[in-house]
């Protein structure tokens, strides 16, 4: 079956970083698009940082730009979220999200494939 594992999520001060993972399996990331999505309280579900396939084609959220960096290790078959200089606005639920196969980039949520479970990250001021 396939699987998204998320982890590396926790509760960080303001100015903290933190790094999240997500371990695919079932599933060759390399031929797919994957991004990080988060989810607040009384929001909408938004992208904060997509990778496209194949290379290293990166988006990110305006605000997180400078912040957060999006990496791949494709022999891990896993994704990294890189989040440096953390807000209390960052605290979401964050969630991995794989495209379809040999997909075009796109950046609704409704167009991603795959899901993980989410990993909590709160920032306290």
């Amino acid at each position: 079956q396939v699987q998204l594992v998320e982890s590396g999520g926790g509760s960080v001060q303001a100015g903290g970083s933190l790094r999240l993972s997500c371990a695919a399996s079932g599933i060759d990331i390399s031929r797919r698009n994957m991004g990080w999505f988060r989810q607040a309280p009384g929001k909408e579900r938004e992208l904060v940082a997509g990778s496209r396939w194949p290379g290293l084609n990166t988006y990110y959220e305006d605000s997180v730009k400078g912040r957060f960096t999006i990496s791949r290790d494709n022999a891990k078959n896993t994704v990294y979220l890189q989040m440096n200089s953390l807000r209390p606005e960052d605290t979401a639920a964050y969630y991995c999200a794989a495209g379809p196969l040999d997909a075009q980039w796109r950046q609704a949520a409704s167009e991603f494939e795959y899901w993980g479970q989410g990993t909590q990250v709160t920032v306290s001021s």
